[in-house]
């Protein structure tokens, strides 16, 4: 059992030593406050056990798959404990940035050029010191691809490289053009859509390790530009497999979330300011095609890639970008496993979004849905800075897939 676990009587004994040793009866009144006091909190205790700590939905068509997850990835079936006092999805996805540590990775960074003239920064974690793994060449790497704005700075890709460093595997960051410091040669960006930089990435870091096993795990954007990568490659990557997290499965679906009153205020302008942030330094090559002023205008993250995003790339419209961008439609072309951590509590990618019914369509997906968790939380226990589900979720996996794939990948 995780170490989080607690069962009703190890909450109600904590909670009742807790205030018999540090509440003073008398300043209740005779013992009454107290009482109240133990009261709610067996009851609190009683409504987290039974509505809150659920064991995750496990969807999956291929029953190899299934055994294979459940043997070496326990994880995914295992009561997933919630931070008792921060459960909702938004409160998850909020604290996360500031509750979680940020392990400490020194990275080599390589610039490498694109077809385009452009260049994109990856950061490496070569893991030299591995005992498990000390031939470079046969070292097992991960492919990190962090969210929209992120980098490899972000707190969430420095756990994955902790966890993986344990393993003795090496770990390789995709930053996003322009996102992570370097200069934009070209006046191009990224978007989830365009997967040319991801396999140009792919493509160089298999060239440079051809003989290591290969898998990726997307966060976020990240995610939807793995997936979309995938359903466009099929069987043909030198990826073994792929690990997804909070993924946004339909871009429409997404927005329209975030547009709500709360989710506006909470998520959509912080995160359009970080959009408009990102290019702003890149300004004088980006006025080259675009009008600035009015894209620094922008006041949600659909006005935005109305104004950038989808202009950019191309598109007619921003619908056509957002349908083009939608993992959901490619999920179905999927040629290697892949597992996807989703929180249906998430505003960034809505429970009724979720492609249950597609997953259940093709063998090599298996979808691992949360009740809690929010976008990227997946907060546990009691103060939850070490080690987050989605942490162990992807050690696991990682681990299931360099060390025993070849159980699934005879599926």
């Amino acid at each position: 059992r995780p170490p989080c676990a607690m069962d009703w009587q190890v909450l109600t004994r904590e909670l009742s030593l807790y205030l018999e040793s540090q509440v003073r009866v008398g300043f209740f009144g005779s013992g009454v406050g107290l009482s109240l006091v133990l009261g709610f909190g067996v009851a609190y205790a009683c409504y987290y056990l039974n509505s809150i700590a659920k064991k995750p939905q496990l969807v999956a068509s291929n029953d190899r798959f299934c055994r294979f997850l459940e043997e070496y990835c326990p994880v995914v079936t295992e009561t997933y404990y919630p931070t008792i006092w921060c459960w909702e999805g938004r409160v998850q996805t909020l604290l996360r940035p500031f509750i979680t540590s940020r392990p400490q990775v020194q990275y080599r960074n390589e610039l490498i050029k694109t077809a385009d003239g452009g260049q994109i920064s990856l950061d490496w974690f070569d893991n030299n010191d591995s005992s498990y793994y000390p031939d470079a060449s046969t070292r097992p790497t991960v492919l990190l691809l962090p969210g929209l704005t992120g980098t490899s700075k972000e707190s969430y890709i420095l756990h994955m490289i902790h966890q993986s460093e344990t393993l003795g595997y090496r770990c390789v960051v995709f930053n996003n053009r322009g996102i992570a410091g370097e200069e934009l040669l070209t006046p191009r960006t990224y978007c989830a859509a365009n997967t040319e930089d991801l396999e140009a990435v792919i493509h160089h870091v298999h060239s440079l390790h051809p003989s290591a096993p290969f898998m990726a795990a997307g966060v976020s954007m990240g995610g939807m530009l793995l997936l979309n990568y995938l359903g466009k490659t099929g069987r043909d990557t030198p990826l073994m497999a792929a690990a997804i997290f909070s993924a946004g499965w339909n871009v429409f679906e997404s927005v329209e979330s975030l547009e709500k009153p709360l989710n506006w205020l909470l998520f959509n302008y912080y995160l359009t300011t970080c959009l408009q942030s990102s290019i702003s330094r890149h300004r004088q090559m980006l006025e080259k095609l675009f009008d600035m002023d009015l894209v620094m205008k922008a006041r949600t993250v659909r006005e935005f890639d109305k104004q950038f995003t989808s202009v950019m790339f191309g598109y007619r419209s921003i619908d056509d970008y957002y349908e083009d961008a939608s993992p959901c439609r490619k999920l179905k072309s999927v040629g290697i496993p892949v597992l996807c951590l989703n929180s249906v509590d998430d505003v960034f990618s809505p429970a009724h979004a979720i492609p249950v019914e597609t997953a259940k369509q093709n063998a090599n997906v298996a979808l691992v849905l949360t009740s809690c968790g929010g976008h990227i939380g997946f907060l546990e226990g009691i103060w939850p800075r070490k080690c987050t589900y989605m942490d162990r979720v992807f050690k696991q996996f990682v681990q299931a897939v360099f060390e025993h794939g070849n159980k699934i990948f005879s599926m």
